[in-house]
């Protein structure tokens, strides 16, 4: 099998850019596809991925044979290089406030393998698995930013990256909240490509990225500003226990 579907899931925020991506992708690969999967655990470990972007925890927990073909550098505050981090968001009343003041509290997170949503706001709190007294699990950032809002839930860790693209193209989504503190900096959303893409291949697929990501058109509107090459042993980190 020659991996010939590529997928952007993580960032699908401006659909119309993460299409101009995709089509940009598509010149340097005309034999593939581009298509949005529902199951993403299934689609990353499928061996017809020639790339797509995963989360850290599940590429050093459960995608074992896949290829990491490096990360974007965003515009994002909070972002550094490829890394990222977490902004901890909570309702404007609150912004005076410190995480140590949400113990016992509600938080809202994504899913619990979530690096950005979930792991790193455990690792925030020391590995504390009894801070709050309860987790929303949302489903999603924005579904979290919701809860917030609902007052069905007190805090939430929220990727610098969707924070930043939600600011820039649907800033009602952020009305009445507020950013109190961050997470730890560490690598970004891995982009990946199947443990049946040759050498070759994810040479190709660097240079091709790095290349889009210095072109401004396609790149700026996802707060894209480069691409860098990153191995799979940047995010072994993620796999240990917390507690």
């Amino acid at each position: 099998m020659i991996p010939n579907e590529i997928a952007l899931p993580m960032y699908d925020l401006v659909p119309h850019a993460t299409d101009a991506l995709a089509a940009a992708l598509l010149r340097y690969f005309p034999h593939a596809h581009f298509s949005r999967p529902a199951d993403l655990l299934a689609h990353w470990q499928h061996d017809s991925v020639l790339l797509s972007q995963a989360c850290g925890y599940p590429l050093a927990t459960k995608l074992h044979d896949v290829q990491v073909v490096g990360c974007f550098h965003y515009a994002a505050p909070g972002c550094e290089g490829p890394n990222y981090r977490s902004l901890l968001v909570t309702r404007a009343e609150n912004s005076s406030r410190t995480l140590a003041d949400f113990r016992g509290l509600t938080a809202a997170c994504n899913a619990q393998d979530s690096q950005s949503g979930y792991r790193a706001l455990l690792v925030a709190t020391g590995g504390d698995a009894a801070f709050f007294s309860h987790i929303v699990w949302s489903g999603s950032h924005r579904q979290s930013l919701a809860a917030l809002q609902q007052k069905e839930a007190d805090i939430a860790a929220i990727d610098c990256v969707t924070f930043a693209l939600l600011a820039r193209y649907q800033p009602q989504v952020l009305a009445g909240l507020s950013v109190i503190g961050e997470t730890a900096s560490t690598p970004g959303l891995p982009l990946i490509t199947s443990q049946k893409t040759s050498a070759r291949g994810l040479n190709a697929l660097r240079a091709a990225l790095g290349e889009i990501a210095r072109e401004e058109a396609i790149a700026g509107p996802l707060l894209i500003k480069s691409f860098s090459a990153i191995e799979r042993d940047s995010y072994a980190d993620f796999a240990q226990e917390l507690f």
